[in-house]
């Protein structure tokens, strides 16, 4: 009804393009126009004037001869005031903004190693949206964002990458248990270190005050037992200490036999032996 009428309507964000017997004649608004078939106009075709989006993968090799596959999305439309140039001058608009995009990223990407191509994504994105800018308004097309959205090495490139990482984090591991282990042997050596003076200053404590209760036994048994010499009380003593060791010996040591000298002779030459050890301590 609307064609014998010469009547079209025109849907919101998008305009029509206009023809007069063949040629461009005007664009057309959204809303209700009259196109009179009789008279030679006609509608030669739709421009949408909505945000469109272009995704396109790219495989390139990087300057130190690794292949990358970077994938770029471009968010683009059509000006209004040049929907006649998009309209009539460009047949495909999706090939011809794949092959700019080809040209800047083959043209980038080969000139940076590969850490930098994920570094640089974005000076990349920025060269892309530069040279799709100048090129694609020419045509009536305006470019809004460019973005490279993901770079994809090899396969075999992306498990180097991740066996590189995981070896150099597991060497500063190592690195760090070995200085932690080290740490960890110093004061165990300082403690031993310390412990053995506490023990040695212990030992000599304890010999001084075993000196200093013989010669107070000595001078007290003289003094209350008369006739008797300080060498004897002496000996008395070290063989009492001697056999009572050898009593703690023999309930506390693994081995239940314990073999000494015997015989009256013996005493004799087991006091001489202590006495001669004590004071060859001493004198030390």
């Amino acid at each position: 009804m609307g064609g014998l009428l010469c009547c079209v309507q025109v849907n919101q964000s998008t305009v029509a393009v206009k023809e007069s017997f063949g040629k461009y004649n005007d664009v057309l608004e959204p809303g209700c126009h009259c196109v009179p078939w009789v008279l030679g106009s006609r509608l030669a075709g739709h421009v949408t004037l909505r945000m469109q989006q272009l995704d396109v993968r790219c495989e390139t090799k990087t300057k130190d001869n690794v292949f990358v596959t970077v994938v770029a999305s471009i968010q683009y439309r059509v000006m209004a005031d040049k929907a006649s140039d998009a309209f009539y001058k460009l047949t495909n608009a999706k090939t011809q903004l794949q092959a700019y995009v080809f040209d800047v990223i083959r043209a980038s990407v080969p000139k940076l190693n590969l850490d930098d191509v994920f570094e640089q994504k974005n000076d990349i994105a920025k060269a892309v949206e530069d040279q799709l800018e100048k090129a694609m308004s020419t045509y009536g097309y305006q470019i809004v964002q460019t973005l490279i959205v993901d770079i994809e090495p090899d396969e075999h490139v992306k498990r180097s990458m991740n066996e590189i990482n995981a070896a150099a984090r597991l060497r500063v591991a190592t690195s760090e248990k070995g200085e932690a282990e080290k740490i960890v042997q110093i004061k165990r050596a300082e403690g031993e270190a310390e412990a053995k003076y506490l023990a040695g200053v212990g030992i000599a404590r304890q010999r001084q005050a075993i000196v200093d209760g013989l010669r107070d036994s000595v001078l007290g048994f003289s003094v209350n037992v008369p006739g008797t010499t300080a060498k004897d009380v002496l000996d008395m003593v070290l063989i009492t200490q001697y056999f009572d060791t050898m009593k703690e010996i023999g309930a506390n040591s693994k081995s239940s036999a314990v073999f000494i000298p015997h015989g009256p002779g013996m005493v004799h030459d087991v006091a001489s032996q202590i006495r001669d050890g004590l004071l060859q301590a001493s004198s030390h």
